[in-house]
C-alpha cells in the first residue's frame, strides 16, 4: 500500500498509486506520489513515466474522512499543499507522463491526468469533479485541459462525470482499451516516447510546458483560495460530512466500481461524480 516504481523495461518508469480500498489519497500519499514522479524524471535513464493506479479505480480524491478527523484546518492545508505539489510533480516532471487510468478518475485525479502529456484510458474509466458536492473548489484548471471550455463548465457546476470515449472524442484520451489491456497500451507508448534520444525529449518536454498558454500551478493554487474561504465560512464542513456520514455506512452497488450510467463511445454520465465516488 502506498506509492510504488518500478521499472518494466528500459527507458520507462510506472509509478502506481495503490491506497485502498478506492485510491482516496492521504495527506502523506500526495508527497509520496510528487516525490516518486520527480525521482523518476530526474533519473537520467529513464525516458518516460507511466502513472498507475491499483484496485477499484485510478483516484477518489482526497482523503475527505482525513480531513474531517483532523482537527482546525491542519489536515485540510496539507491535502492542499499535498495536491499542488503532486500536480506540479506531474507537469514539471523532466519526461513526458503517461496516465493509464482505469475506473473512476475523480477531484485530485483530474489534476494529474490533466498535467499528464498523455493519457490511455480503459472502456470502464470515468472522469469528473465532484467538488461542489465535497465543499470544495480546484481542478477545474486541469479538468480545461481535457474538455471545452463550455463542457468544463458543465460538468463543474453539475458534478457529472464523463466517459473515456467522449474525452477521446476530444482528443485528450490517446487510447481507450479494454481494461485487462489499459497497462500494455499505456506502456506501448511509453515504449515509443522513450525511444527518443533522452536529452532530446527532454528539451521537448521543457519547450512544450514553456509555451503553454496557462499557468496551471497558478490556476490551481487560485482556485485553492476559494476552498479554504469555503472551508473558513463553514459551508464545506458543513458538505464534506454529509459526504463523511453517508459513506460511512454499507455502500452498494453504485459505488465507484458500479455502473457509469451510460453505455457507448461517448455522452455524459447521468450520474453525477457523487454517485461515483466512496472514500474509506
Amino acid at each position: 500500500m502506498g506509492v510504488s516504481t518500478s521499472r518494466p523495461e528500459a527507458g520507462i518508469a510506472v509509478v502506481t498509486v495503490d491506497f485502498p480500498p478506492v485510491n482516496a489519497v492521504p495527506v502523506r500519499g500526495w508527497y509520496e506520489l510528487a516525490e516518486a514522479v520527480r525521482a523518476a524524471g530526474a533519473d537520467p535513464a529513464v525516458r518516460c513515466a507511466v502513472l498507475a493506479a491499483a484496485g477499484r479505480g485510478f483516484n477518489a480524491g482526497v482523503d475527505l474522512k482525513e480531513i474531517q478527523r483532523g482537527p482546525g484546518h491542519r489536515a485540510l492545508i496539507g491535502a492542499n499543499q499535498g495536491c499542488a505539489a503532486a500536480f506540479a510533480a506531474v507537469y514539471d516532471c523532466e519526461v513526458p507522463v503517461v496516465a493509464a487510468v482505469r475506473g473512476f478518475c475523480l477531484g485530485g485525479g483530474i489534476g494529474l491526468v490533466g498535467n499528464a502529456d498523455a493519457v490511455v484510458a480503459a472502456e470502464d474509466a470515468t472522469f469528473g469533479l465532484p467538488e461542489l458536492d465535497r465543499g470544495a473548489l480546484g481542478a477545474a484548471t486541469h479538468l480545461a485541459r481535457l474538455v471545452p471550455q463550455h463542457l468544463l463548465r458543465t460538468l463543474y457546476y453539475t458534478s457529472r462525470t464523463v466517459t473515456a470515449w467522449e474525452l477521446h472524442r476530444h482528443g485528450s484520451v490517446w487510447r481507450v482499451v479494454p481494461p485487462d489491456e489499459l497497462l500494455p497500451a499505456a506502456l506501448e507508448l511509453a515504449r515509443e516516447i522513450a525511444a527518443k534520444d533522452g536529452s532530446l525529449i527532454r528539451l521537448a518536454k521543457a519547450a512544450l510546458n514553456g509555451i503553454d498558454p496557462v499557468d496551471v500551478r497558478r490556476g490551481y493554487r487560485f482556485e485553492q483560495g476559494f476552498t479554504f474561504e469555503a472551508a473558513l465560512s463553514g459551508v464545506a464542513d458543513r458538505h464534506r460530512e454529509a459526504f463523511v456520514s453517508r459513506t460511512s455506512r454499507p455502500s452498494g452497488p453504485s459505488g465507484p466500481s458500479g455502473p457509469s450510467g451510460l453505455s457507448g463511445p461517448s455522452g455524459l454520465s447521468r450520474k453525477s461524480a457523487t454517485d461515483h465516488e466512496e472514500e474509506p
